[in-house]
């Protein structure tokens, strides 16, 4: 088959990641063209067209391309490469609204005869309210989700099983030598620190660090709002003398790091696929941290014991000032709301918030990063403050420790090789595609139910949906 993959960007990340292994896996059997907006920051190993009017709207370019203009470019790369056209034209996160004409571009292409498979990786209506497009998501053509979750938020919202594909992403497997005894070991948290990684709560589970191991922290964020917060932490922790070490994976090798690794954290708030519950096990390392249950039953379903994560982390609300939290929580609530065409009464913003705080609590995930910074300022100097978060999560005593950890460590890199492996992969990608390109669909996305699927105020993070959320 000839699949042409197609994404904003070619930048290190999770998206660009799946992109590579899908080339990989096409490869095999199929041929190949990667159509993009930025040319890659390296070598990239397969033929690529670039054409600057798919990129990001503001980095670079001197003007918006007309869509028709943009449309046409596209048709002549993938007619350049084949003078029959392509069987599938497959785009990575269509309906992030990175660029204003990206719908109206996939349109035209749609109508000259394209056959479409759009993968959504992330969902403006899960905490991105200004990469919200009030446009109407395109009609008739086949979607791809990478979770069982965000599967039955579209079949919900309208779209047809026979359209509708859950395809999990597979897996890179770590081969390390074995640690040589001379050198310290680490606790890692390999992501890179945009928000919704929750680097505020890795900075406050290092505190419980038995042996006071250093925190490292891989990959600093490439956007501005993601970059702001990340240096305020980088200064707090300067001035703390925490120890953490942030951009380690700029001057040390990723896979020394994950051999060095004691175990491994989490404390993400948001995932698509969820890479961050399955890497560590790859690696014979134990994962410690955040659990998203509605990313990780795909994974348990599959046998992978995550049981040992908990779902969440709490705080005293006396401690940040009842009023100061509802204040900022009902500003981001309505600021959000008017972004993507929502309206929640007085009553209903107030009932959510007795809810969230239930019992004086509340989930430090659910917190911006200066209610964050307070916490953590609190627990470095009061003692007895620390024993408090003991008491409320009792899994604090014990970081990075479980019963049974050698074999539950084996059984879960077991599970993920039969689950997630390259062969698996490759003929799931290859059955999808036959699928897109010779059964035609007809439905469409009803906007409104994902919206209402996803903004559930009795889970609302400052943190998620706060100002600088994008």
């Amino acid at each position: 088959m000839k699949i042409v993959l197609m994404h904003y960007h070619l930048k290190p990340g999770g998206v660009t990641t799946v992109l590579k292994q899908q080339a990989t896996a096409i490869s095999k059997s199929g041929e190949v063209l990667v159509i993009t907006g930025e040319p890659p920051d390296s070598s990239f190993a397969f033929d690529t067209a670039y054409i600057p009017g798919l990129g990001y709207d503001g980095e670079g370019r001197d003007k918006i391309d007309r869509p028709r203009q943009v449309a046409r470019a596209v048709e002549d790369a993938i007619f350049s490469k084949w003078k029959t056209g392509c069987d599938v034209l497959h785009v990575h996160n269509p309906i992030l609204k990175k660029n204003r004409n990206f719908l109206k571009i996939l349109k035209l292409l749609q109508i000259q005869g394209q056959n479409l498979f759009l993968q959504i990786h992330d969902f403006a209506e899960d905490g991105r309210p200004r990469a919200y497009f009030n446009d109407e998501y395109p009609a008739n053509c086949h979607y791809g989700v990478i979770n069982r979750r965000d599967e039955e938020i579209l079949l919900r919202a309208g779209l047809k099983k026979k359209g509708l594909h859950r395809i999990f992403n597979t897996i890179h497997f770590f081969d390390l030598e074995d640690q040589s005894p001379q050198e310290e070991p680490l606790i890692l948290y390999p992501i890179r620190a945009i928000r919704r990684k929750n680097i505020g709560e890795a900075l406050l589970l290092s505190l419980f660090f038995k042996d006071r191991e250093a925190l490292h922290i891989t990959l600093p964020p490439n956007s501005p709002a993601d970059i702001k917060p990340y240096r305020k932490w980088k200064d707090f922790v300067k001035r703390t003398a925490l120890k953490v070490l942030f951009d380690a994976g700029l001057s040390a090798d990723f896979p020394n790091l994950v051999r060095l690794a004691k175990f491994m954290i989490t404390t993400s708030i948001t995932e698509g696929f969820g890479f961050c519950f399955l890497e560590p096990w790859t690696a014979h390392k134990l994962l410690w941290g955040r659990k998203l249950p509605d990313i990780c039953r795909d994974f348990e379903t599959n046998g992978i014991r995550l049981d040992h994560l908990y779902e969440n982390l709490w705080v005293p609300l006396a401690w940040l000032g009842k009023e100061n939290v509802y204040e900022k929580w009902v500003t981001a609530i309505m600021t959000s709301s008017r972004l993507i065409g929502l309206h929640p009464g007085k009553e209903t913003i107030s009932n959510a918030f007795e809810q969230v705080t239930k019992g004086q609590m509340i989930d430090f995930g659910l917190l911006d990063e200066t209610f964050q910074e307070k916490i953590v300022t609190r627990i470095l100097c009061q003692k007895k403050d620390k024993q408090t978060l003991i008491r409320l999560n009792p899994y604090l005593a014990h970081p990075g420790m479980i019963s049974n950890q050698k074999p539950v460590i084996e059984k879960n890199h077991q599970a993920i090789t039969k689950a997630y492996n390259p062969q698996m992969y490759q003929e799931k990608l290859t059955k999808i595609y036959a699928r897109v390109a010779t059964e035609p669909v007809h439905h469409c996305i009803d906007k409104q139910v994902v919206l209402n699927c996803f903004f559930d105020l009795r889970s609302f993070s400052l943190l998620k949906w706060g100002p600088n959320a994008v």
